[in-house]
């Protein structure tokens, strides 16, 4: 299997995206031996479990709208993705802001990780 990467000008609003590599029992969409792999994914397929931890600044994510719709998201959030879900640590003020634009999906920088992962990232 061959390694991309594909870039694209900051402006580029995509709707959906889809990477994918042989289906062996993998989650489709995530190579399974590749480092991190952006991808636009639907808000609601993102898992947020420390979401009710803290409250966002929301002066933040009133200038994080502006700008998104301005120019577009800068910095994809990270998403952890384990056995084909997909779990969202950080980028909350980014990933609220799309939810109070009414965009269906967020661009995500996504990693592959174990349940041991998860479990660490929940500690």
């Amino acid at each position: 299997m061959a390694n991309f990467v594909l870039q694209l000008p900051n402006n580029l609003r995509l709707r959906s995206c889809t990477v994918s590599s042989s289906f062996n029992g993998s989650t489709p969409g995530v190579p399974q031996s590749a480092g991190p792999v952006i991808l636009e994914l639907p808000l609601d397929k993102i898992r947020r479990p420390l979401m009710r931890t803290r409250a966002n600044d929301q002066q933040k994510v009133m200038e994080l709208m502006d700008s998104i719709k301005e120019i577009g998201l800068q910095v994809p959030i990270d998403v952890l993705e384990v056995d084909g879900v997909y779990y969202g640590f950080s980028g909350c003020h980014r990933y609220e802001a799309h939810q109070q634009l009414g965009l269906p999906t967020i661009r995500c920088k996504v990693r592959r990780g174990t349940k041991e992962t998860l479990r660490h990232h929940l500690r």
